[in-house]
């Protein structure tokens, strides 16, 4: 646990109380805080009630008021597309609005620190797609090089759950838009920028607001390196703010598919070799193809991206090649789950907008296409030119008919149900062929989760006969 700092003897507000809301109040009371805990839910008020805690309604002023700060939760909203009630009127009296992002910034350090050989450090990647992979990635790098890492974030645990820091030791960190909007330290020796495309665009206001919200990364903390994606108009313009000139190798600049040997520093891949150059030398060159955890070029770009992190927080690049070597990649996304006559059957749950569905569906030559759930505004209709590889596609959920009338020429089947889609697709499919999980639409119609639907595809396929066997 990392106790938080600075409000001790004061009372510190919590709204939301799910994982990352337990943990602040945890780590506030280990501070020296009082934490003054609520959610809206009397079932989360129990389980914080059973460690302690003493739930009170800031809806009422009078528990607001002489509060130090208020901490929320990442999912409730603050500005966009309306400010929670308490939220609101915490504004409206002045009180500071933050999250546990911000105050992990703002406690991570300690005196221990001046003990250390090696000052610890942070690495937070953030953007629209591949910051998981590209999270776990640097960790796994990191790890497998013998370097102590942790991970934590919007994916493994909570910031304010990690270890205090040891020696050297590196804290990766993934950061969604809601955590980097709102957190009042933000502080990364690191930081990483994989890419945008349009997403929770209602929470923020439409794409400029999303867009700042990420850019607060690099904005309001400085880091030391910054790792921009630049495939998209907004990480040019990123990169472009942040350094002084083209040859500023303080901006490591990333792409999949643009040869990028004009800046101090950069890592790019193309047709399936990274290469690393800086200050005019090629450094580096690796072949990526081989690589089963890293298909597809938009797993390329996370390549590049985790790459470049590592290289600046000084690994070998001999060291990071063995490492991408051995990554088996994260469930649900690309995930292979089995095989089965040549035919390989691959877990994208977490493509649950277009832009993700449509890197998948450039990663293979020849699929037979699971898509459908809750679709989003606009449908499938933008994924009209990434078709090509698509020998049939099987519609599943809420949107399985909306998504029929947008397909166009490309072979489809309604089968509503995961159970019904993997069947079809496996006894249609042949040898060379992937079976694609890459739903873009939300789970929610049938799934609590993009993982509960992921683990539903990956449970029927590893269900069915072995090849030969029948039905």
């Amino acid at each position: 646990m990392i106790p938080v700092r600075g409000y001790e003897g004061r009372r510190v507000g919590v709204l939301g109380l799910g994982r990352s809301g337990l943990s602040t109040a945890r780590a506030l009371a280990a501070g020296g805080a009082d934490p003054v805990v609520w959610d809206d839910s009397a079932e989360a008020r129990d389980r914080a009630a059973a460690e302690g805690f003493a739930p009170a309604d800031p809806g009422r002023d009078q528990v607001l008021a002489g509060l130090a700060v208020l901490v929320t939760s990442p999912g409730i909203p603050h500005l966009y597309p309306g400010p929670h009630p308490v939220i609101a009127r915490a504004m409206a009296m002045g009180i500071p609005v933050d999250n546990d992002i911000g105050l992990f910034f703002r406690s991570f350090a300690t005196a221990a620190w001046d003990g250390f050989d090696t000052a610890p450090r942070v690495v937070a990647v953030t953007g629209s797609n591949g910051k998981s992979t590209t999270t776990a990635l640097i960790h796994h790098i990191l790890t497998e090089s013998g370097r102590p890492a942790q991970m934590a974030g919007n994916i493994g645990r909570g910031v304010l759950d990690l270890d205090p820091a040891r020696d050297g030791e590196v804290v990766v960190l993934e950061l969604s838009s809601y955590q980097t909007e709102l957190a009042r330290a933000l502080t990364p020796d690191v930081a990483v920028f994989t890419n945008l495309s349009p997403d929770h665009l209602d929470r923020h206001g439409g794409i400029g607001g999303y867009f700042a919200a990420k850019r607060r990364l690099f904005a309001e903390g400085g880091p030391d390196r910054a790792v921009i994606g630049v495939d998209e108009p907004e990480g040019r313009f990123l990169a472009g703010q942040l350094a002084e000139a083209p040859a500023d190798d303080r901006v490591i600049r990333v792409s999949s598919g643009q040869k990028l040997d004009g800046f101090g520093w950069s890592v790019f891949a193309r047709k399936g070799f990274l290469a690393e150059w800086r200050r005019g030398r090629q450094m580096a060159a690796v072949d990526l193809r081989a690589i089963p955890g890293l298909p597809g070029a938009h797993n390329h770009q996370n390549a590049c991206a985790a790459w470049a992190a590592c290289r600046a927080l000084g690994l070998a690049p001999r060291e990071i090649e063995a490492a991408l070597a051995s990554f088996a990649g994260l469930p649900h996304r690309s995930q292979l789950v089995g095989e089965r006559g040549g035919v390989r059957f691959v877990n994208d749950s977490k493509a649950t907008n277009v832009d993700s569905a449509a890197k998948a569906l450039q990663a293979f030559p020849r699929i037979r296409w699971i898509a459908g759930g809750l679709g989003k505004d606009g449908g499938i209709a933008a994924l009209a030119p990434h078709l090509g590889a698509v020998v049939k596609a099987y519609l599943i959920g809420h949107s399985a008919r909306d998504f029929a009338l947008q397909l166009g020429a490309t072979p489809h089947e309604i089968c509503e149900t995961m159970d019904r889609a993997v069947a079809r697709a496996a006894a249609e499919a042949e040898p060379g062929e992937v079976v694609l999980l890459a739903p873009a639409a939300a789970s929610f119609d049938q799934y609590p989760n993009f993982e509960k639907r992921g683990e539903d595809f990956t449970a029927r396929v590893q269900a069915l006969p072995a090849a030969g066997q029948g039905a």
